[in-house]
């Protein structure tokens, strides 16, 4: 059975705006594949300010969310300093129960 599971990118580093442009194509590249094969369903960056993110998964394990993240360049590259994943449970808005 297949659940949801938040990934909160906590800790970015200084300046990840500017830091990431090298790293931004290989991130959504990452993202869009996840998007297309139904694990990520809503993904995005925490603004005002930009200090974080969050990416939302449909999965059967918090291991899919887990792996986005370990191969997700901004990790690989020090611009996100700590993550972790969480099991979410939808209240609204789940048409599927």
């Amino acid at each position: 059975m297949k659940h949801y599971y938040a990934l909160f990118y906590d800790e970015l580093v200084n300046d990840f705006v500017d830091q990431r442009i090298p790293f931004r194509e290989e991130h959504l590249r990452l993202a869009r594949e996840s998007h297309a094969r139904g694990e990520l369903q809503l993904a995005g960056a925490l603004a005002d300010p930009a200090d974080g993110a969050l990416l939302v998964f449909r999965a059967e394990s918090p291991a899919v969310a887990e792996a986005f993240a370990k191969h997700d360049p901004y990790v690989q590259n020090g611009l996100v300093r700590k993550w972790h994943v969480r099991k979410w449970t939808v209240v609204v808005g789940n048409s599927e129960g």
